[in-house]
């Protein structure tokens, strides 16, 4: 009797407001309008933006969430860097979150946050040891991104110290790091406009 009434709670109850899902090519537009409207014109300006130009997001790590239709309604990216150098001189990879999106006619649902769960939990999954982001501090405190372990680093170009913040996956991962934060993933590759020689 138990297993029919969860399978009849199951059949009733209302579908999911959103889900997040693995970003897929078809998604791209509906993405980029998405950060257009949310972040405005000038989002392509940013320091961050550097890093990310002509670059893959981190392998497994461009994330969606949908709305019950397949609509995007949020989106959020990180992507490969070295976060400057360790006290004994080596290289230390992080990640680069960023931009966190959210459609204003879904804001204060959790997508932001669920998007935000996911990749964090999903980076950690595959081995990375830090994230970082240039955000809202009072937003970002609730995960666990703050200041005190981007103070030795720099971001290309101008950038709000305060604003600049991280998140060790593996604690002691950002300890001593200090330098310019630069990318170091995959380069996007495009196709030549020139014909093919015959």
């Amino acid at each position: 009797m138990a297993a029919v009434l969860t399978s009849m709670r199951a059949l009733f109850a209302p579908a999911p407001a959103f889900v997040i899902d693995t970003e897929t090519p078809a998604d791209v537009v509906a993405r980029e309008a998405l950060l257009d409207r949310a972040m405005g014109a000038d989002r392509r300006k940013k320091s961050s933006e550097k890093i990310r130009r002509d670059r893959i997001p981190a392998e497994g790590l461009a994330l969606v969430a949908r709305d019950p239709s397949g609509h995007v309604i949020g989106t959020v990216r990180l992507w490969n860097i070295e976060a400057g150098v360790s006290r004994e001189g080596l290289v230390i990879d992080a990640l680069l979150l960023g931009p966190l999106a959210v459609d204003a006619a879904h804001e204060g649902k959790g997508v932001g946050a669920a998007l935000m769960r996911a990749a964090l939990m999903e980076a950690k999954k595959r081995g990375h040891g830090a994230v970082l982001l240039v955000g809202d501090a009072p937003y970002y405190e609730r995960f666990g991104f703050f200041a005190e372990k981007t103070q030795h680093l720099v971001m290309p170009g101008p950038f709000a110290r305060d604003r600049f913040l991280a998140l060790e996956l593996v604690p002691g991962w950002l300890e001593g790091a200090a330098g310019m934060v630069v990318a170091s993933g995959r380069k996007l590759s495009r196709p030549s406009m020139l014909p093919r020689a015959a």
